[in-house]
């Protein structure tokens, strides 16, 4: 199928030779007769290929019958995008779109070099694209000539609205020539998008390139219920088991951004960070990592994701589930892109079943409801994955012919194969643990939020009788009988509760830090300034010396030899421990001894007080009294 002959001939080379048979509905929507030269208002779906689609639709009016742009001067279109990443994107698009026309293209956008900004516009540009706040600067300021103006196009309109930029988009139109054409695209058009068509734009043509019922075709939505406290490991074990080229996982806040990229970068993820906090430059080297295959997984929250396209983006994991409709298909946009198929998970913590029924709800979508993937399922993957390859395996050059030659005199084939697995696994993170807990679908259906939220119930989790019922009755019941106890050194690592010290990123450092698996970590308490943890004796000598040798991989953390065990604290499996100021009372429930809870003084001993003869506490008259 070729392309239109409407598209400019500079313009339809540029897309054949980037490998566009054919146009999107929103393309070929822009470039029907009664479209030209008129205003538009177009709708349509993130990832349908607006950027290509507004710059095959002004490049007539401003090449004017030429193939070539002449020298630049002031500005003839301005396109205005809600983020900085978003605008540098279309910057990009529109430079391989218009690279045969000579156009010289210069963006203006918040958090790079104003200066330099000013001195590429006093040099000319043809096409200017910026955000709202920093286009406004240059406009008071008289660096942004807009008399020869001759389209504006506002992309992604209602996003720059619910970001508060309508002063700033109202100023800038105002200050356009009247005769101006004024493209407005938006994934949606409610009331105050039309508001502002009517206020600037001429008899518009609406245009909508794609039904609601045609949203996300492409995209398949999974639910993954799980407890609560294994969001993280389910994160984990999804990135193993779909493998996506590029992944990008959303969290709600900037400090869960940076939680679990440090989970992920623990566990040998190349992993980018992607939040407001950071600076331009932070952003454009962390989004450039994606592009050239550096890093293959982004976490970012939903501001500093907008409107970005990552080439190759499979899977969209949403961590923490978005606060409206709006939001989840503005997140899961980001793959699905432009016909290539793509997946969204929804990590879905049992507490929250109800509310991720009405998002989907809301968004006229439907998720198939399945188990997070355990050890198994990313075990087999991984050997399906490895088999395919060696299928893929062409026939090595002759400058390796002798290499080949060696190992087969050297090594029998099983040896080679099970040294090229061993390679494999090696460079694969090892996937989590996960408890095996019922699944009931996302159906809607109602019931008892307070506990039918969960399967909790069914499996002991957080007040349950599932398996903690089996453990007998608190009170005269039989008390299950305990595993061997952990023989193993104790060791002291330079974090601690101050320092927001998990548990579920600590484990992982010990492991890696002493080349351990999880089986040979004891006991870990976590105090103040430091964390303590038990290592298997056996092990115990090569781990410190793997420490020592290669340190912990994280910046600032250190791990020593603990001088006094695991600290005062007494543990709570080890034999028949009671806590001091307790005090048996009698047989009150079928004769098994019960205690007392804690008085105002605590658990502690009273100061200044003295044991009597039966182990409890007689405490001195205060000096008051």
């Amino acid at each position: 199928m070729s392309l239109p002959e409407t598209i400019a001939p500079a313009l339809s080379g540029a897309l054949a030779a980037r490998g566009y048979a054919s146009l999107t509905a929103v393309q070929t929507a822009v470039l029907a007769p009664e479209a030209a030269d008129t205003d538009l208002l177009v709708s349509a779906q993130t990832g349908s290929g607006k950027t290509v689609a507004f710059g095959i639709a002004i490049a007539a009016q401003l090449l004017g019958g030429k193939d070539r742009f002449d020298a630049p001067r002031t500005p003839l279109a301005m396109i205005i995008a809600p983020t900085r990443e978003l605008a540098l994107q279309v910057r990009r698009e529109l430079e391989w779109l218009y690279a045969q026309t000579g156009a010289r293209i210069a963006s203006c956008v918040g958090g790079m070099d104003i200066r330099s900004e000013r001195r590429a516009l006093e040099q000319g540009a043809h096409i200017v694209v910026g955000t709202p706040g920093r286009l406004r600067d240059h406009i008071t300021r008289n660096a942004l000539d807009m008399s020869t103006l001759q389209a504006v196009v506002l992309d992604e309109a209602d996003e720059m609205l619910d970001l508060g930029f309508r002063d700033d988009l109202e100023f800038i139109l105002d200050e356009a020539p009247e005769d101006r054409r004024t493209l407005m695209f938006s994934a949606t058009v409610p009331r105050q998008i039309a508001t502002l068509a009517k206020r600037f734009q001429r008899d518009a043509l609406r245009i909508s390139a794609a039904g609601e019922a045609g949203q996300h075709v492409d995209i398949e939505y999974k639910a993954m219920v799980v407890p609560p406290h294994e969001r993280d490991l389910a994160v984990v074990n999804t990135l193993l088991y779909y493998d996506a080229q590029n992944s990008i996982i959303f969290c709600a806040t900037r400090e869960a951004v940076k939680h679990m990229a440090s989970r992920l970068s623990n566990r040998g993820f190349a992993v980018v960070a992607l939040s407001g906090e950071l600076s331009q430059a932070e952003r454009n080297n962390a989004l450039q990592s994606m592009r050239d295959g550096r890093a293959r997984v982004c976490v970012a929250t939903d501001v500093a994701a907008r409107g970005i396209d990552l080439p190759n983006l499979d899977l969209v994991i949403h961590a923490e589930l978005p606060t409206n409709p709006e939001t989840l298909l503005h997140r899961s946009g980001r793959t699905g892109r432009a016909g290539r198929k793509g997946t969204c998970v929804l990590i879905v913590p049992f507490s929250r079943r109800r509310s991720a029924e009405r998002l989907l709800q809301m968004a006229k979508l439907s998720a198939e409801t399945m188990p997070a993937p355990g050890i198994a399922a990313v075990q087999a993957k991984n050997n399906e994955r490895i088999l395919n390859e060696v299928a893929e395996v062409e026939a090595l050059d002759e400058e390796h012919s002798d290499v080949l030659k060696a190992l087969q005199e050297r090594y029998t084939p099983e040896q080679i194969a099970a040294a090229y697995l061993a390679r494999e696994l090696s460079l694969r993170p090892v996937p989590e643990e996960l408890s095996d807990a019922p699944i009931r679908p996302l159906d809607g259906r109602r019931g008892n939020d307070r506990f039918d939220r969960g399967d909790r119930n069914d499996r002991g989790d957080r007040g349950g009788r599932g398996e903690r019922g089996e453990r007998g009755d608190r009170f005269g019941g039989e008390r299950q009988e305990r595993g061997p106890r952990f023989d193993g050194v104790w060791y002291s690592l330079s974090a601690g509760r101050k320092h927001r010290a998990d548990p579920r990123w600590l484990l992982p450092l010990i492991c890696k830090a002493g080349n351990v698996s999880k089986r040979d970590v004891g006991s870990i308490r976590i105090l103040d300034n430091e964390t303590r943890f038990e290592i298997l004796t056996e092990k115990s000598g090569e781990f410190f010396q793997n420490v020592q040798d290669h340190g912990t991989g994280e910046k600032g953390l250190v791990i020593r030899q603990a001088t006094d065990g695991g600290g005062a604290a007494p543990r709570r499996d080890d034999g028949d421990f009671k806590p001091r100021g307790f005090k048996p009372k009698g047989d009150r429930f079928g004769g098994k001894p019960s205690f007392d809870g804690p008085k105002r003084g605590g658990w502690d001993k009273p100061k200044g007080g003295k044991r009597d003869g039966e182990g409890s506490f007689k405490k001195k008259p205060r000096r008051d009294a």
